[in-house]
């Protein structure tokens, strides 16, 4: 595996180090080749990390899956993997949870012990951050903690638990310990960091890794396949689209219900959906309950390196996030995608996307879990082409000149040097 010794920097000239360059062990729930926000993310802060000059390793949970290999190699990046849970018990309330947190010290302890490395980096869930804590304790390895998102609060969305409820309360206990134990916390977002806060948290403990993107990844929105429109039946209509996960936060039943108040204002609209999820059967069914099958496509999941041909055949992106805490302190990645490209989008007002847009100049915001209020954007964008042009190059502009992964990644600099300093002391 070409991530088991130390690469050569890359082009960007390194942060000065005292001695020899930082090296870190990253601990994380699953990686690429799976697709998720959750794996983008990841793979941008390790070639980000790289381009400073630090070594990094990657380690993840059993959770990533059925594993071919111990060591993976995944587009330039190096994965040590954690065998999947095998065991019965697994299935029991709780005991996989346990299971999983042991299996993954076991494994985590084993690949530190080898590689030495200055500090682990352990990220969401606190499933990941507590093997972290007590490999670190064993081990004499700082550890920190970075937060996508509260385990707690994805629970109630997957519908396993409600807010709350007694396993609600317990596992908010366990991530406030882990929190507290980490030498230091990272989050993602402005609404986490305050949440974080009010937990007893010195402010000073906490920096804010903002989500970003790799703009030279994205090219500007281009004209739509005239052979894809035709294989899905999008030719002279007018697409409102959503690509991604399907989600319950992500409020795409809502963009469902306002499609036939949309039909009757503009009869050439239809709905197309790329992608998949634990709604997909539930947003079917509804789409039959509404008669809309006609109106609306699913494609199903698609390769990634296709997904930029999808994107040219929507006219307005939607994000309906529905307001829960989970989306209102979370900031997620669609809408930067969406300006990298040029794209028109219009997006629920929820926390976590009022932190990323500013409305009517990168994106158009409506009011959370208002059918009418969605129709009323959706349309009034449509009516309004002179506003496209501005609205694309600003959103363009905004992530080339703040939301873009070298500008997040330099905000570990200071916090990595702290830690590593004082722990040596």
């Amino acid at each position: 595996m070409t991530d088991s010794h130390p690469a050569a920097p890359t082009q960007r000239a390194p942060v000065a180090q005292a001695q020899r360059p930082l090296r870190i062990l990253h601990v994380l729930d699953h990686s690429i080749p799976l697709h998720s926000g959750y794996t983008f993310r990841t793979a941008a802060l390790l070639r980000e990390q790289r381009a400073l000059g630090w070594h990094t390793w990657h380690l993840t949970s059993p959770k990533q899956g059925p594993v071919a290999f111990d060591e993976e190699d995944v587009d330039g990046l190096g994965f040590y993997r954690t065998a999947p849970l095998q065991s019965a018990i697994g299935q029991w309330p709780l005991a996989g949870e346990w299971l999983l947190m042991r299996k993954l010290a076991q494994r985590l302890e084993e690949v530190a012990a080898c590689l030495r490395p200055d500090l682990i980096h352990a990220h969401s869930p606190v499933l990941n951050a507590l093997p972290a804590l007590r490999v670190g304790r064993k081990l004499g390895i700082p550890v920190v903690y970075e937060i996508r998102a509260f385990w707690e609060d994805a629970a109630v969305d997957h519908g396993s638990t409600r807010e709350g409820s007694l396993r609600y309360r317990l596992t908010r206990a366990l991530e406030t310990r882990a929190i507290h134990q980490a030498a230091h916390v990272f989050t993602i977002c402005e609404g986490l960091r305050a949440d974080i806060v009010a937990r007893d948290v010195a402010a000073s403990k906490i920096t804010v890794i903002p989500n970003a993107v790799d703009v030279g990844a994205f090219q500007w929105a281009q004209a739509p396949d005239p052979a894809l429109q035709q294989q899905w039946g999008l030719a002279g209509r007018v697409v409102i689209g959503f690509i991604g996960s399907f989600y319950a936060y992500e409020g795409l039943d809502l963009l469902l219900r306002a499609l036939p108040a949309l039909r009757q204002a503009r009869p050439d609209i239809c709905l197309l959906l790329v992608g998949g999820g634990p709604q997909e059967a539930g947003l079917k069914a509804l789409v039959q309950a509404l008669g809309l099958q006609q109106h609306v496509v699913f494609t199903g999941r698609v390769a990634h390196h296709s997904v930029s041909r999808y994107y040219d055949l929507i006219d307005i992106l939607a994000y309906p996030r529905h307001s829960m805490r989970l989306t209102e302190l979370v900031t997620p990645l669609k809408p930067l995608e969406a300006m990298a490209q040029g794209q028109l989008f219009v997006a629920s007002d929820v926390g976590g996307h009022r932190e990323l847009v500013q409305h009517q100049k990168t994106g158009i915001l409506f009011k959370a879990d208002d059918v009418q209020a969605l129709c009323a954007a959706l349309l009034g964008l449509l009516q309004q082409p002179q506003q496209w042009p501005a609205l694309r190059a600003n959103g363009r502009h905004f992530v080339e000149s703040v939301r873009n992964w070298r500008n997040s990644v330099s905000n570990y600099q200071a916090a990595y040097a702290s830690v590593v300093e004082g722990f040596s002391r």
